[in-house]
């Protein structure tokens, strides 16, 4: 789960951990239906994600973690929710989306 509602950071909920990312600790947003080339190594990608047919969305945020090292995170977002989910990043960071291709602009901004 994505949480958006707090005022300083990001939150992000799994069934076995809880990450908080500083909105002003976010350095890039990138949006696109494949994982950027630039962190796709830093991703593990199963066997059946591979062979999945059906479009993915993801996001993908830079930050700085609090010793200030360079990392970033791989969102895979609903359909139904990327549009606010961008939106609402945009918002609270200051940062501009980065659309990985025309494909990923027009899906983004619907």
């Amino acid at each position: 789960m994505i949480d958006l509602t707090h005022d300083g950071y990001l939150e992000f909920k799994t069934r076995k951990a809880d990450f908080r990312i500083p909105y002003e600790r976010v350095n890039a947003i990138e949006y696109g239906q494949q994982v950027s080339r630039r962190y796709a190594m830093a991703v593990i990608v199963s066997p059946v994600f591979l062979l999945s047919k059906s479009r993915k969305h993801f996001v993908t945020l830079s930050y700085a973690d609090d010793d200030g090292r360079p990392q970033a995170m791989v969102l895979q977002v609903d359909k139904g929710h990327v549009r606010e989910v961008l939106v609402g990043l945009e918002a609270k960071t200051g940062r501009k989306i980065e659309y990985q291709d025309p494909e990923a602009r027009k899906a983004g901004k619907g």
